[in-house]
């Protein structure tokens, strides 16, 4: 199912105006959760809030959501499905999910991001080994950008 960034952004606006405090969709690939309540733990069960975590460079290629974009030097990019604030660990005092030269199976959680207190695993694609790392802990990302640089197992 999934819903485009303008569609997400419509919702959030129209929660807003609403008398509605929380709305959710759901689908077999897909699930949004909408809340206008304060809480004290995020909605799902990976907590975020982490520190510092490596330093690496941005990237502009950008691709739909879903799909992979393969690099000149024949890498993948995992990229950013949601804007939102990106955490490479899953807790502030726990060791990142994945630091360059570690393995990644597909499916294999990698990141988080947040949006209105909503955390969102990102998720590999590929199988492969992280070369690169393409942002900084809690940098703000938008949708489609380059988190991390993945080379294919051959």
């Amino acid at each position: 199912m999934g819903l485009q960034l303008d569609e997400i952004r419509t919702l959030m606006q129209d929660l807003e105006k609403s008398s509605l405090r929380e709305f959710s969709l759901q689908s077999e690939d897909f699930s949004l959760h909408l809340s206008k309540n304060e809480m004290t733990q995020p909605v799902v069960t990976t907590p975020a809030q982490p520190e510092m975590a490596t330093q690496a460079s941005t990237s502009d290629k950008k691709t739909a959501e879903g799909t992979a974009d393969m690099g000149a030097d024949n890498t993948v990019l995992v990229e950013a499905p949601l804007v939102g604030t990106v955490y490479l660990k899953p807790k502030p005092d726990a060791a990142p999910f994945k630091e360059v030269g570690d393995h990644v199976q597909v499916g294999e959680q990698v990141a988080i991001i947040e949006a209105m207190k909503l955390m969102t695993p990102v998720k590999s694609e590929v199988t492969g080994v992280i070369k690169e790392i393409l942002v900084e802990e809690e940098d703000v990302v938008d949708y489609g950008h380059a988190l991390f640089r993945v080379q294919p197992d051959a």
